[in-house]
């Protein structure tokens, strides 16, 4: 099993991940916060085309998350997996064959890989983010959520990586430009999360077994790659796990999990 990024932040966000099983590839897209132009050309810097992806699964209908799915999906044919709240935020676009609605805590199968959907705190219509597995190995999942709740907790244990919100330090989004009312929005409790929520989280869910922690969402005002490594080694010291940022324009490279 691995996954990577081709672009974390307000500016788009799409995640891919790939598991194998006797000789089978399958691959899912989490999010496609571009348009279709830009999408198809980050895909193609890693050497595949959307023909390539096996279903496309929406956390929430934002624009940097959702951007070209609906069309994505129409033009080639892809399942498209949201929540019938996103559905409804954007619509209630006609996808015949192709649309599933993803709920919580309910286990979605798209060949090697299980996908199971989880609520959080953020203000969209019914925010999911989500776990995948290929049965040996588990990756949570964890943007655009402003509060750490006991349920995303509980979903979130047990992971060999994260991909977690490091979205904004509190004094820099406090010192920002920013008006006092997307302040608010941001560090609110349906906002996004903080360095140090971050750290609270990776806390709670900390064991041997985690060896990949990506920082991804880095606000390009309010945060900087430095505050979120000091945020968050100090928590994982003694254990053998890897820090990465994940970067606007290129997201990450292939992280393997084996």
């Amino acid at each position: 099993m691995r996954f990577r990024s081709l672009g974390s932040g307000s500016g788009g966000n799409a995640t891919l991940v790939e598991a194998r099983n006797a000789g089978t590839t399958s691959r899912v897209l989490v999010d496609c916060g571009f348009t279709a132009r830009e999408f198809e050309a980050r895909l193609a810097r890693v050497d595949l085309a959307p023909t390539d992806i096996d279903a496309v699964f929406v956390t929430h209908e934002h624009g940097d998350h959702i951007g070209c799915a609906v069309t994505l999906a129409r033009r080639h044919a892809l399942p498209l997996w949201m929540s019938r709240g996103t559905w409804r935020a954007i619509g209630e676009p006609d996808l015949p064959g192709l649309l599933n609605f993803a709920r919580d805590g309910q286990a979605i199968d798209v060949g090697a890989l299980e996908l199971r959907p989880y609520t959080v705190a953020h203000d969209a219509q019914e925010p999911l983010q989500l776990c995948l597995s290929d049965g040996a190995h588990r990756l949570g999942v964890l943007t655009d959520a402003g509060s750490i709740t006991e349920h995303m907790l509980a979903h979130l244990q047990g992971c060999h990586a994260l991909l977690l919100e490091c979205n904004h330090d509190r004094e820099l989004l406090a010192r920002s430009s920013y008006p006092a009312s997307l302040k608010a929005r941001v560090g609110g409790r349906l906002g996004h999360l903080s360095n140090d929520a971050a750290a609270q989280i990776l806390a709670a869910c900390l064991h041997t077994g985690l060896r990949h922690v990506v920082a991804a969402h880095l606000s390009e005002q309010n945060n900087r790659p430095d505050l979120v490594r000091a945020a968050l080694a100090g928590v994982c010291s003694g254990y053998p796990t890897v820090l990465h940022t994940a970067s606007q324009h290129s997201g990450f490279d292939w992280i393997e999990l084996h």
